[in-house]
């Protein structure tokens, strides 16, 4: 089943100067083997995350696993679906179960406005906390380097994910993700999601964001190109 959630993005930075921005998003909950497929309003594809897009995302994702000697029987996957040809997913997570519904793993897929992408595979503890070093630039006025200390449970009727990111043993960013169970996928839902625009809207927030970072003389940290790790971008 897909669940489609009302959600509220929150960046907090910490360094040099305090700034915060929230943007709505909806984002949806979908069972990978069962992907909903709504174009041009919603649909959900493999060019939009890690892999070739000339496979599944799921074929994609077992790939990945199987290179770190993980096999999923089951996987939930939140994320924003393209719509009318347009997609950007801050992160993307893939909750992974085995076939009696215990947890495996968790891939947090994370996302930077140039068109880089970069999954982090996790093992979360009990309570889903889990840490891992940053690999991806993603913010022009971050370097790469520090430890991620993520929060990731599974959605029920409240989403509430957390990524926070530490340098030299303090906080620098936080992203939070938290809302509530919307409800299904009905045609009315699509359609509304749709009109809503919230992909393009998260992506011109945070754009916005980093013109008045600019603006204040934060330093720039030159980008280098991000390996793909499966080969293509």
């Amino acid at each position: 089943m897909t669940t489609i959630y009302d959600a509220r993005l929150v960046h907090l930075r910490r360094e040099r100067i305090t700034r915060r921005f929230t943007s709505r998003m909806r984002p949806w909950l979908v069972d990978l083997d069962h992907l909903p497929n709504h174009p041009p309003l919603a649909s959900f594809e493999a060019r939009d995350h890690l892999g070739r897009p000339d496979r599944t995302i799921r074929q994609n994702l077992d790939a990945y696993l199987a290179r770190h000697g993980v096999a999923a029987a089951r996987v939930s996957l939140l994320a924003m679906p393209r719509t009318f040809g347009y997609v950007f997913n801050p992160l993307s997570v893939y909750w992974c179960f085995d076939a009696t519904g215990a947890p495996v793993c968790v891939v947090a897929e994370v996302h930077n406005t140039h068109r880089e992408r970069h999954a982090y595979l996790l093992r979360p503890d009990a309570g889903w906390h889990a840490t891992t070093a940053k690999e991806l630039y993603v913010s022009p006025f971050l370097e790469v380097d520090g430890e991620y200390r993520m929060r990731l449970p599974p959605p029920a009727d409240r989403l509430a994910l957390s990524i926070v990111l530490h340098r030299g043993g303090r906080p620098v960013f936080t992203a939070a993700l938290t809302g509530r169970r919307r409800g299904t996928a009905t045609p009315a839902r699509v359609l509304r999601h749709a009109l809503a625009g919230p992909p393009q809207r998260v992506r011109a927030l945070i754009q916005r964001h980093g013109i008045a970072l600019w603006l204040r003389r934060l330093p720039i940290v030159p980008r280098r190109p991000h390996v793909p790790q499966e080969g293509v971008q």
